[in-house]
């Protein structure tokens, strides 16, 4: 008997696993830990004016699977109208299937529309119509969505310069009903030969009043933007590194002329490069710790890459790839450079090059400190593996070479207020997981093993990170 296109039971091919998703997992809050949503546009609960606004505006994966399909580029990012690309995205589903895309698309239909058929061309204007009258209603607004797919916890992605307006105004209303926090970025501040870095410390020193001509000039003034994150609830940190070296400790005078050399305009060697951004990050580490606050490396990706692309629409367009470049030498030796100071904070190690999760998974083995159970973390399956197969090695992995019931739980690492279904997505491959494994006989049927696992990587880790 054929199952339905993503009816009550998707995934769920055990008993087991039927009643771990519908009776645990399912009704479990959603703790979004690392994403990019937009803070005003829940200040603001911002309205839409379309499905081909709320659905395309920002969205590269959609983007990258338009080009794909043939779409030209006035139809993805350029000046036509929204139902004009969302035609041709409607176009361009009905060739995804096996891509992830497929099944979340039909996913939001489902959950925020109550939409049940197959998307596609014959379908648009059914969808169109229905969605957008939808979207005009109050439970469709950014806090009515985020409320439908019960959000507990929303951590934004936020550079230091930020006032957090923004979340002052969000979580200054006392019927959010959620928690928003911001999570401090200071990308813009690690490299010293990017472009930009001069007019970033410029910045810096306005926003913090700590005038920046010393390396520990620079630390000071991110440490005081910290602190002010800290006040309206930052729990994390997150840093881009898109390549990580090994590194050698410089003398503070060495770091003062990295520095000097960068802010003058001078170009700074990759050596000097890679030295000086280790030793920002084995400073705020330290400060991390201190502050208890989660330290996130996003590592692996190839930015950029098409140069085209990259001129005529900027970053986050498309264009990044996974990276090949070793990191197990540098990123174990950074690790240990901040765990000698003063002991590491709890930390996430994502790694978009999933030939490497094993590197990853072992590199967290090894600074397990017996101080609190999964502090150093490797996961989630991350922008191009979050989908099941990506999913499902990661979880296996981490089973196999650490400990799963420590595991931190999914998140979004999305810019769309319609995204939250990917939750449910995780959660029905780990019951299906799970459920194989009590069916196969390689777990113990026994409910409060099970149960417990559930819901401790669907929600309770994460909640004890980040909300508690």
């Amino acid at each position: 008997m054929t199952a339905p296109f993503l009816g009550p039971d998707y995934f769920l091919d055990t008993a087991t696993s039927r009643r771990l998703y519908h009776e645990v997992a399912a009704a479990l809050p959603l703790v979004d830990f690392h994403n990019h949503l937009d803070p005003a546009a829940i200040a603001d609960d911002k309205h839409w004016s379309s499905i081909g606004e709320i659905w395309l505006e920002g969205d590269h994966y959609k983007w990258r699977a338009m080009r794909w399909n043939g779409v030209p580029e006035d139809l993805v990012t350029g000046t036509t109208g929204f139902r004009q690309k969302f035609d041709a995205f409607a176009a361009t589903v009905p060739h995804c299937v096996g891509n992830p895309l497929y099944h979340w698309t039909h996913l939001e239909l489902r959950r925020y529309f109550g939409w049940d058929g197959v998307f596609g061309p014959e379908t648009a204007a059914e969808v169109w119509e229905l969605a957008n009258e939808t979207l005009a209603r109050s439970s469709h607004s950014a806090r009515g969505l985020l409320h439908q797919m019960n959000v507990s916890y929303v951590g934004t992605t936020d550079d230091p310069s930020d006032d957090l307006a923004h979340h002052a105004r969000a979580q200054g209303d006392p019927d959010l009903g959620f928690t928003i926090a911001p999570s401090f970025r200071p990308d813009k501040a690690l490299s010293p030969s990017a472009p930009g870095f001069a007019d970033y410390c410029r910045l810096l020193e306005e926003v913090s009043g700590v005038g920046i001509t010393r390396f520990g000039d620079l630390v000071e003034a991110l440490l005081k933007r910290l602190d002010h994150f800290i006040t309206f609830g930052c729990k994390a940190s997150d840093h881009a590194l898109n390549t990580l070296l090994p590194f050698e400790k410089r003398t503070e005078g060495d770091l003062d002329r990295i520095l000097r050399q960068a802010v003058e305009g001078t170009p700074v060697s990759v050596r000097d490069d890679a030295d000086f951004k280790a030793a920002v990050l084995i400073e705020l580490g330290q400060a991390f710790r201190e502050r208890n606050i989660v330290m996130q490396f996003h590592i692996g990706a190839l930015r950029n890459n098409n140069s085209r692309l990259f001129a005529s629409l900027g970053p986050d367009t498309g264009g990044d790839s996974m990276s090949d470049q070793p990191v197990a030498g540098a990123l174990n030796q950074l690790l240990d450079e901040i765990n000698n100071r003063k002991g590491l904070p709890r930390t996430i190690l994502y790694c978009l090059n999933p030939t490497l999760n094993e590197v990853m998974v072992t590199i967290a083995g090894n600074f397990q400190d017996g101080s609190e159970p999964g502090k150093i973390q490797s996961g989630p399956a991350w922008w191009f593996n979050d989908q099941l197969e990506g999913m499902e090695r990661h979880l296996n992995q981490v089973a196999q070479m650490g400990l799963l019931s420590r595991f931190v739980g999914m998140l979004t690492d999305s810019r769309s207020f319609l995204s939250f279904p990917r939750h449910e997505y995780y959660r029905r491959l780990v019951c299906r997981m799970v459920g194989r494994w009590v069916e196969e006989g390689s777990m113990p049927a026994d409910p409060e093993l099970t149960d417990g696992l559930i819901r401790r990587i669907c929600h309770e880790n994460a909640r004890d990170w980040f909300v508690e």
